[in-house]
């Protein structure tokens, strides 16, 4: 990925579509803030996974609004939305869809495809870690392919296509964590807090009287693809390229470094860098700024890089967590 645009446009061309589409988005927001209430780096870093044409992992305990984002996003921006209850017994074919035998009034026998739920523009995959590992496999095929395969034949899921799955932290038994390869297709990990005194308040006001706000369109499917595209055009600084790669590959493991990231047992890799430079591209987009700074490395570094990180036994015997790796090899940048 190149650090400057790789474009065919005049800058005064791009310096439009920035502003026109800042004006878009300000107006996604605004809409989002009408049903939505707090959560505003939730919402900053779901709208960021959607520009990048990513997929999302979302962590929170139950009753945080979660499944509720997922809707309101796919109204406003115009996108087919389903979403999928994932439990131990769920097979593949209960998301991808699958092949049944039709007999027609000549006698003459053929098999029809029948979509499953996978097939849409925005997929919420609730509780993705109660699936078991065959049915995650699957989804998260299809999340890097774009298409799935049933009896031998491909089928094309439709675009764009995002993936937005929850976990709750809380309730572990009868789970099936994701292995560190299939947590690694996902461009950033979302934790989803409570929210502040002001914002609860709001919320208890506006959703249990007898009328209750629906999310209004702000953007169409096209508005979307085309913002995509005008992310990856985004120029990006050389400092920006050096902190990117001088903050991912710190976060590996070495044992002769210092006390901190030597506790890591395995770290980000190359995609991890792709990721945090075309979140940061995005980011730059949603605030209206024509280019990304350092502080968006920094504001996008533990999303995108907390579930591409372990710590090893050792390290948490002596209490080292992610977060404070992360904290600690953002440090020098700040």
């Amino acid at each position: 990925m190149s650090s400057s645009a790789s474009v065919n446009t005049a800058p005064a061309d791009l310096v439009a579509e920035v502003e026109a589409l800042g004006r878009s988005l300000g107006l996604v927001r605004s809409r989002i803030g009408e049903i939505i209430f707090g959560q505003r780096e939730v919402v900053e870093q779901a709208l960021i996974t959607l520009l990048c044409g990513g997929h999302a992992l979302l962590i929170g305990v139950p009753g945080l609004a979660k499944t509720r984002l997922v809707e309101t996003l796919g109204t406003i921006l115009g996108l087919d939305e389903k979403r999928i209850q994932c439990t131990p017994d769920l097979m593949p074919a209960d998301i991808l869809g699958s092949e049944v035998l039709e007999e027609s009034e000549s006698g003459r026998r053929s098999f029809r495809f029948i979509p499953g739920p996978v097939f849409c523009q925005l997929l919420m995959a609730d509780e993705i870690n109660r699936a078991s590992p065959r049915t995650q496999s699957a989804l998260l095929q299809a999340m890097q392919e774009g298409r799935v395969s049933i009896a031998g034949q491909y089928h094309p899921l439709p675009r764009p296509f995002h993936v937005l799955a929850t976990q709750n932290p809380l309730e572990q038994e009868g789970t099936y964590p994701l292995p560190e390869a299939q947590l690694d297709r996902f461009l950033l990990q979302i934790d989803v807090d409570y929210p502040d005194r002001a914002a609860e308040r709001e919320m208890l006001i506006a959703t249990t009287g007898i009328a209750e706000d629906r999310p209004r369109p702000a953007m169409t499917v096209a508005e979307l693809i085309a913002a995509q595209r005008l992310v990856r055009r985004i120029p990006v600084g050389e400092s920006v390229v050096d902190a990117i790669l001088a903050l991912v590959r710190s976060g590996r493991p070495d044992a002769a470094a210092d006390p901190i990231t030597r506790y890591v047992s395995w770290g980000p890799g190359p995609r991890a860098s792709q990721a945090l430079m075309l979140a940061c591209r995005a980011r730059a987009l949603i605030d209206g700024r024509f280019s990304p700074s350092v502080d968006d490395v920094l504001a996008l570094a533990p999303p995108v890089l907390q579930h591409r990180m372990a710590v090893s036994f050792a390290g948490r015997a002596d209490g080292v967590t992610v977060a404070r790796v992360i904290e600690h090899i953002s440090a020098p940048f700040r």
